[in-house]
C-alpha cells in the first residue's frame, strides 16, 4: 500500500478531522482514509462528449413542446442572366 503526507492542512480542518475520528472511535488516519474512499467511490466517470453531458443534466427536468411555425413555400431562385 502507498502512503501519503498532507502538508499545509488548516488547523481548524485538522481539529474537525480529529473530533470526527474520535466520535467514531477511529484514528485520524483511518478516518481520512474512509473519507477519501467514500468521496472517490461515488465519483462516476464523466462523459467525454459535451452534448451528452448537457443532455444528461437537463433530461430529468423534462422536455418542452414548442410550436413549429408555418413555413412559406421555397421561392424560385433569381435569374441573373436576363
Amino acid at each position: 500500500m502507498a502512503s501519503m503526507t498532507i502538508r499545509n492542512l488548516d488547523d481548524a480542518l485538522k481539529q474537525r478531522l480529529r473530533l470526527r475520528a474520535a466520535s467514531r472511535g477511529r484514528s485520524m488516519e483511518d478516518e481520512a482514509r474512509d473519507i477519501l474512499r467514500a468521496a472517490l467511490s461515488t465519483a462516476g466517470q464523466r462523459p467525454t462528449n459535451l452534448a451528452r453531458a448537457i443532455r444528461a443534466r437537463i433530461e430529468p427536468l423534462g422536455g418542452v413542446e414548442l410550436k413549429v411555425p408555418a413555413r412559406d413555400p421555397i421561392r424560385d431562385a433569381p435569374d441573373f442572366g436576363a
